[in-house]
């Protein structure tokens, strides 16, 4: 009776072994993927103005392929949440990852800035997440992420948007309107309803 008690165990920490192994490999392979069309990550600048908009302590949550909240991007580090700071600069953005390299998005990639409650497989209360959209230096140039950062203190986040977006909403420098990235959510939702 030990000796299959002792078997059964083994069986089950094999099988949990084998399938966070296949998990681990999936992650990588999705990384290595994703790497081309995410191309490198912008270099943080040695030289930053004063920042625009105070640092914000918080969590990143993670990055997604624009449109699809829920497709995760791996490459750089970039799906795994970590505590973060963001800053806002007349230069662009910088989000400090702790236990990772920072993230350094240009205002010049900035596609809208926005509030939004679902990104890369977390789901909160309405307006929970602030939503960065921008573009990579991917093999084309057209390859745009939603980065998604919460907040301790979300009443920030006005102040967010009032810096990268102007008053119609829309980017401070180029870019699309703010609401097409909500008009594609909901797009989106209505596709998986049917």
């Amino acid at each position: 009776m030990f000796w299959l008690n002792t078997i059964t165990v083994l069986a089950a920490v094999g099988i949990w072994a084998l399938c966070v192994y296949l998990m681990w490999r999936g992650w990588r392979r999705r990384g290595r993927f994703q790497q081309g069309a995410v191309g490198d990550l912008h270099p943080v600048p040695k030289k930053l103005s004063r920042p625009t908009v105070d640092e914000t302590s918080g969590l990143y949550v993670g990055s997604a392929l624009a449109g699809n909240w829920q497709a995760r991007v791996t490459a750089h580090g970039l799906g795994v949440r970590a505590l973060a700071a963001l800053t806002g600069y007349r230069e662009g953005v910088l989000l400090e990852r702790q236990d990772a390299e920072p993230l350094w998005i240009p205002r010049a990639s900035i596609v809208s800035v926005r509030t939004d409650r679902r990104l890369a497989g977390k789901v909160m209360t309405k307006d929970g997440l602030l939503v960065i959209r921008w573009r990579t230096t991917g093999a084309d140039d057209k390859v745009e992420m939603d980065t998604g950062f919460r907040g301790d203190d979300k009443s920030v986040y006005p102040r967010w948007l009032a810096e990268f977006n102007d008053a119609d909403g829309e980017p401070a420098r180029g870019g699309t309107q703010k609401n097409e990235p909500e008009q594609a959510g909901r797009d989106s939702n209505r596709k998986e309803q049917k």
